[in-house]
């Protein structure tokens, strides 16, 4: 996607969308990715402004790449794209949930997900105490 040329000058975002995104020293939002009909999270990725113009209106999605400093479509080179089904944005406006079809793995790693790609960091399992229920009180 690096090198795209245009006739004219991409549209930005909506001035209310823009101004409710709270964005790192970078300018970036995290986007968390989630497998829209199974709920499983997939990656997260960054977005600037322009990345989240793009991923709104075509389709697809699009970061900002910080390691390359360019624009990456998911897919575009490895054929494991995401498709938009939706996007939302976080009550603070400093995280973005996108869910989408994924098309193959969508860690670089060749994984499904970049979660099952780190591992498990063995957290002890909490649980929540058990409590009565409104109809085992009146009994």
């Amino acid at each position: 996607m690096s090198g795209e040329t245009s006739a004219a000058a991409p549209a930005a975002l909506p001035a209310t969308l823009a101004a409710r995104l709270k964005r790192d020293v970078d300018g970036l939002v995290a986007a968390i990715v989630q497998q829209h009909d199974t709920g499983e999270v997939l990656m997260l990725g960054w977005m600037d402004d322009e990345a989240l113009r793009r991923t709104l209106t075509s389709g697809r999605v699009t970061f900002w790449s910080r390691s390359r400093q360019e624009y990456w479509r998911k897919g575009d080179t490895s054929g494991h794209a995401q498709w938009v089904k939706s996007v939302a944005i976080d009550c603070d406006g400093d995280a973005l949930l996108v869910r989408a079809d994924q098309v193959g793995a969508a860690c670089h790693t060749g994984a499904r997900t970049c979660f099952e790609a780190g591992g498990d960091l063995g957290a002890v399992v909490g649980n929540r105490p058990e409590t009565e229920t409104s109809e085992e009180k009146t009994q």
